[in-house]
């Protein structure tokens, strides 16, 4: 009977990542984007403990890894994809933009898509056990999340607009595909050789996550970019 029970304890944990993804987008398509990210942040924490718990009852298999990528695409695909499409309607449109305004939100689903091609390749590829090739899934979700609620006055207001979205959207989702190696945040040990950059990571991330919490992300996933790319390695 405990077999049993624990056999089916990290998949339910998936699970819960996929509710909070649909809850993330609902809010987002409200433009409730402080509980959205709120849930993506929760959704993010199911999806660190499903497969941990896989590994600590020794019931990983098949099931849990397509569930996985499923809960993945909705909870850092989909719900970033409908910030940034509720976000569509909010900025500016210059001129040029005028006659395309009713379309432009819909090129936010772009995130879903790469997303979904990120995930597929993460599951086929061999060399991202220990490092990622492209930038995860829960990164993207949280820039976004956390450039939308941070820098929300800015992102509406004359010096922004639906152009600069649009560019921003495109680069995010190509960097989800790059072939660019980037660090994990996988401890092995403790000892500092073997992990200088995700301590020199950590020590910026700390004082910016103390004074700007949710807003912070974003500056933190273009600090992780920026320290992947000169510290890249070939996987």
């Amino acid at each position: 009977m405990a077999n049993c029970i624990t056999r089916h304890i990290p998949n339910a944990v998936t699970c819960c990542n996929l509710f909070s993804g649909c809850i993330a987008s609902v809010m987002a398509f409200n433009e409730d984007y402080t509980l959205a990210i709120s849930f993506i942040i929760l959704g993010a924490v199911f999806d660190f403990f499903d497969g941990m718990l896989a590994r600590l009852f020794k019931v990983s298999g098949p099931l849990g890894k397509e569930l996985d990528s499923l809960a993945d695409d909705i909870t850092f695909g989909f719900a970033p994809s409908a910030i940034v499409f509720s976000l569509f309607k909010e900025v500016h449109y210059p001129d040029f933009l005028l006659p395309v305004a009713d379309y432009m939100p819909y090129t936010a689903f772009l995130i879903s898509v790469f997303s979904a091609l990120r995930l597929g390749k993460f599951n086929i590829d061999p060399r991202q056990s220990s490092s990622f090739i492209g930038m995860p899934t829960p990164a993207n979700a949280l820039f976004w999340g956390s450039l939308t609620v941070g820098a929300h006055s800015f992102l509406i207001s004359d010096s922004f607009n639906a152009a600069y979205l649009f560019i921003l959207v495109v680069i995010m989702s190509l960097l989800l595909v790059a072939e660019i190696p980037m660090f994990s945040l996988k401890f092995k040990s403790l000892a500092w050789k073997q992990n200088k950059v995700s301590y020199i990571f950590l020590i910026v991330c700390i004082p910016l996550l103390i004074f700007f919490k949710i807003s912070s992300f974003a500056a933190i996933i273009l600090w992780y970019i920026i320290l992947s790319l000169l510290t890249k390695k070939r996987a």
